[in-house]
């Protein structure tokens, strides 16, 4: 009962579902901050070309290659057309194959050209030709169009591409499978409408079966990466059918010791775990959580990186969803092995998984704590990248606004007031307004519990009043508020009098820190 009056008050009327969900603020941030890690579409390049043009790039300079490459494809151009509409097979299959390599060959593929020659309509026809080597070479020329612009991509679907394709994916020719299975992920990986175009025509079927095959691991790297392109998306996410249906197959090939097909699948599976907790509910319901929390440990970043994407998602969801997430294994221990990576961008998601967790329940938050996370936290804010700092002084302040007495007295003992003023001199405002309100927090409680005066002494000891005084003159209006408030409250003698003057009208209730607490530890707020 002292724990739900506790959490009650200090989380200022939000309960730890809200203070969760606010960090979905971050996910996105951490999604805009870099490049996708995995490429939505890939060209499907002959590397016997691509050598053959290197040669020439020694031989030749960058201009007269453009102009050399220009002049062949128009003059290339109008042989292709005449051949793939002669009626003859052979003629077909090398006016295919001719036109395969230009799109394969040179770095900026002409698709436009490709295009505009009117030969795209009769390649697609020729995905239904009773000649395999024909057919092959057509739906390299559709896989590579389908790598280009959305215009480019939606063009073939306005000439038909996808049923021939989908029909591809029952052939008896493993090359031509991969290949369509290659074009469909191109098509998927353009955006939700031509996703879920491709899973109302019926792609999911065949391609779980296909997922099931003993292909060579090339083949099986297009299924999980054409799997993952149908998992893309929010805005609106896969039906759910289909992603039921995925995640059958998606168990199985993170199952498998190949890095790129366990990468693709991980990268699916973090793309069903970003959103609503039913989301998350539907992958959990998979029991892929254990494997994920166990490839959390590889050695490769490209399998890291979207586990802990995955892991991070789920802790987003509810207590019970957290709660799997810690008892699928040493997920805390990985996390904190993970906070103290080289890589900024793994330390950084790695803390964001961290402050979901830390915004959840008392036994979630212990769990952290007796994890040993506390102090690697506080060394990333020291220490770490920024962005990797931004998310370490969440998690820390989540225990401050949701956590017990003990736990804020823990933090004091482990050095959160000087990592908190730290971030007083740090450029970036949010992080500067969440560790006021960490510490604000941690005033609160050593108020009511009679020992205001060491978290005072503490903080002059480490600069942070000083630091809390030049925040007066900060440029953002709600810090200079905020600190002027702050000292004003606590440290009134130092108040800035020339500050009060900018500052809008404050409410009287600003600054009421009552606690209803139970006494704090005997060794209190010795720090």
């Amino acid at each position: 009962m002292a724990e739900d009056r506790i959490r009650q008050f200090k989380n200022f009327g939000k309960d730890s579902q809200e203070l969760r969900r606010r960090r979905n603020d971050a996910a996105v941030e951490l999604r805009k901050s870099r490049k996708d890690e995995q490429l939505a579409k890939r060209r499907n390049i002959d590397m016997d070309e691509m050598k053959e043009l290197s040669k020439d790039c020694v031989r030749t300079s960058p201009t007269s290659l453009m102009e050399n490459n220009a002049q062949i494809s128009f003059i290339t151009l109008g042989k292709i057309h005449g051949d793939i509409f002669s009626g003859d097979a052979k003629q077909e299959f090398i006016a295919c194959q001719t036109a395969r390599k230009i799109l394969s060959r040179e770095r900026n593929p002409p698709i436009d050209s490709i295009i505009q020659s009117g030969i795209v309509p009769k390649c697609i026809q020729l995905l239904k030709s009773p000649n395999f080597d024909t057919q092959f070479e057509a739906a390299w020329i559709v896989t590579n169009i389908a790598s280009g612009s959305s215009v480019q991509t939606n063009y073939i679907i306005q000439q038909g591409a996808v049923d021939p394709l989908i029909e591809l994916l029952r052939s008896k020719h493993p090359h031509l499978v991969e290949q369509a299975v290659w074009a469909l992920g191109n098509i998927a990986g353009d955006g939700p409408r031509l996703r879920d175009m491709l899973i109302n025509k019926g792609i999911v079927p065949p391609l779980i079966s296909l997922s099931k095959s003993q292909g060579s691991p090339t083949f099986l790297r297009n299924i999980a990466w054409t799997i993952s392109n149908l998992c893309r998306g929010k805005q609106p996410s896969p039906p759910v059918e289909a992603t039921r249906q995925l995640l059958t197959a998606l168990g199985r090939l993170i199952s498998l010791d190949d890095v790129e097909i366990i990468s693709d699948a991980c990268w699916a599976l973090s793309y069903l775990t970003d959103g609503p907790n039913e989301k998350i509910e539907e992958v959990l319901k998979a029991n892929v959580l254990s494997r994920i929390a166990q490839l959390l440990n590889s050695t490769e970043y490209t399998i890291i990186t979207p586990c802990l994407r995955t892991i991070g998602n789920i802790v987003t969801g509810n207590d019970m969803q957290t709660d799997s997430v810690l008892a699928a294994g040493p997920v805390l221990q990985t996390l904190g092995r993970l906070l103290q990576s080289p890589k900024p961008n793994i330390s950084k998601e790695a803390a964001w998984a961290i402050s979901n967790i830390t915004a959840g329940t008392i036994s979630q938050i212990n769990a952290v704590i007796k994890g040993g996370l506390v102090p690697i936290l506080i060394n990333v804010i020291h220490n770490g990248d920024l962005r990797a700092r931004k998310e370490a002084v969440w998690a820390l302040t989540n225990i401050t606004s949701g956590g017990t007495v003990e736990h804020i007295v823990y933090l004091c003992q482990n050095g959160v007031i000087p990592a908190f003023c730290a971030l007083f001199k740090c450029k970036e405002s949010r992080s500067i307004m969440v560790a006021m309100d960490g510490l604000e927090n941690i005033l609160k409680g050593a108020a009511n519990v009679g020992e205001l005066d060491k978290i005072q002494e503490a903080l002059e000891e480490c600069g942070g009043l000083d630091a809390l005084e030049q925040l007066q003159h900060h440029e953002n209006e709600t810090i200079f508020s905020k600190a002027y408030c702050f000292i004003e409250k606590y440290f009134n003698e130092d108040v800035d009098p020339h500050v009060a003057d900018m500052l809008p009208a404050i409410s009287e209730n600003t600054g009421n820190f009552e606690l209803n607490v139970p006494p704090p530890p005997k060794a209190g707020f010795d720090i």
